[in-house]
């Protein structure tokens, strides 16, 4: 039988021993075990050494993150980056996304200056694919990201996660971490989130949204990587979209879900295709217990994608699994309120700003957060119709990195100060190295000038910003 959306917001489909072992959570409520109520809570107390006191602050050293962390100690700044993951990059690498999305906007390339940066590095190390040369070799872009860090004079480490916030009045005072040695302090000037859910403005206060009216987010994606492609049967006569034959498939009781949006497999090397296939609905990237059903169940899924590929798409027939990402692909969970909101219309009128920090281009892309045919249509709608053509882009301002309520905080990357239409456009790997970018350019000028976010002069920050390639048509 095709059920409809899987939900992880606690209506699992797990049963039996596997839901026993993540908490017993398929009866749509969670166990006084799971959830701790009036009189199940302790308090923590304790003295944890500063490690680092520095000028800047990074968390999450994602696309965001290695682009803020870069631009800010290229410009002078004393910079420690933590990162939860065993390597920078977030989605491109630890997440296995097989491709970069728009760089350009088919005149100019408006994910320039570290971005751009980013991109060359990695077509000469030979880290992209052997058709267009925007996919994504992920262990090569690893290293990438690891010597440009190395070169800036970046401090980071790995298996370091953000923990807690701590703030006096409008400030962030202090970051904790915890890491293999322990908890540790980080003293900062200034701070600059780029964890992709918003964790430290959150933490400390700022405001933001999560999803749509009834709180639906869009469905994440657990990619993968794929051995034994014939890709030139592949694309023998011209390939078909991914999407061509799963009406068959339906009929034929092949998925457990009729999840008819299928963003496909991608060509990563001569015989390999990365996938980013598959959808997991309902995920909240802001609850571990959600993002453990979400990876359990896309794992599972993807025997019936490889069963789909192998049978009824030409080309695929001797393909293998590799691997499966570390990292789940969220698409969207808060967004910070900033001192501008960019919006819908922004992007229809190509909006122009006098604090504008970048331009991009990117369409409209909300997947859908429910499986049903109803859903999917108003996703393939919006992708088609919300779209610009050559050399259009919308302004990007700087009042969009600077969250409500704080003063020595910044933001970069998918969280940034957005509606979901935009959120859905911005939060790609280009888009995060143009708010990257900025912030840690921003963040240098601030503690030069010892002002807080709002006071940094705009027409110096954009002319730092297009000093080091920063595309800005309009200042």
């Amino acid at each position: 039988m095709c059920a409809q959306s899987p939900a992880f917001d606690r209506r699992s489909l797990l049963t039996g021993s596997l839901a026993a072992a993540l908490g017993g959570m398929v009866s749509g409520s969670v166990t006084s075990a799971d959830t701790p109520s009036a009189g199940q809570q302790v308090t923590f107390q304790r003295e944890v050494p500063v490690r680092h006191e520095v000028d800047v602050f990074v968390a999450g050293g994602g696309p965001a993150g290695v682009a803020a962390s870069v631009s800010a100690a290229r410009q002078g700044a004393n910079v420690f980056l933590a990162e939860q993951n065993s390597c920078l990059g977030g989605m491109g690498t630890a997440g296995m996304l097989p491709v970069f999305m728009t760089f350009s906007d088919g005149v100019n390339t408006v994910a320039s200056g570290v971005g751009q940066d980013i991109l060359t590095r990695l077509r000469q190390a030979g880290g992209t694919g052997p058709d267009d040369g925007m996919t994504i070799r992920g262990e090569v872009l690893k290293r990438v990201y690891d010597d440009l860090l190395i070169e800036a004079g970046v401090k980071f480490t790995f298996g370091t996660s953000l923990v807690a916030v701590e703030t006096a009045a409008d400030k962030v005072a202090h970051v904790v971490l915890a890491g293999k040695s322990g908890l540790s302090a980080v003293r900062a000037r200034l701070f600059i989130d780029c964890t992709g859910d918003g964790d430290l403005a959150a933490w400390a206060g700022a405001p933001f949204e999560k999803g749509d009216a009834d709180g639906k987010m869009m469905a994440g994606t657990l990619c993968s990587l794929w051995a034994d492609v014939d890709w030139d049967k592949v694309h023998q006569g011209g390939r078909p979209s991914d999407e061509s034959r799963l009406e068959d498939a339906f009929r034929d009781n092949v998925f457990t879900i009729q999840d008819r949006h299928l963003p496909g497999m991608f060509r990563v090397g001569r015989r390999l295709g990365g996938g980013n296939i598959g959808h997991t609905f309902g995920v909240d990237a802001t609850d571990e217990w959600s993002l453990t059903e979400a990876l359990i169940w896309a794992r599972r899924s993807l025997v019936e994608y490889e069963r789909y590929y192998k049978e009824y798409l030409k080309g695929f027939s001797q393909m293998e699994l590799v691997a499966t990402a570390s990292q789940l692909g969220c698409r969207e969970s808060r967004r910070i309120m900033g001192d501008y909101v960019l919006n819908l219309d922004d992007f229809k009128r190509r909006a122009v700003f006098d604090d504008e920090i970048g331009r991009y281009c990117y369409p409209v892309d909300i997947h859908a957060a429910r499986s049903d045919q109803a859903s999917y249509e108003e996703y393939a709608r919006d992708f088609k119709s919300l779209r610009y053509g050559r050399g259009e882009s919308y302004g990007v301002p700087y009042r969009v990195l600077v969250p409500k309520g704080l003063s020595n905080v910044l933001v970069a990357g998918r969280c940034v100060s957005s509606d979901r239409y935009i959120q859905s456009s911005i939060r790609v790997m280009p888009g995060c190295f143009i708010t990257g970018q900025a912030a840690g350019v921003a963040a240098t000028i601030a503690l030069e000038q010892g002002t807080d976010t709002r006071g940094v002069p705009v027409p110096e920050l954009q002319a730092r910003l297009k000093a080091v390639g920063a595309f800005l048509p309009n200042s």
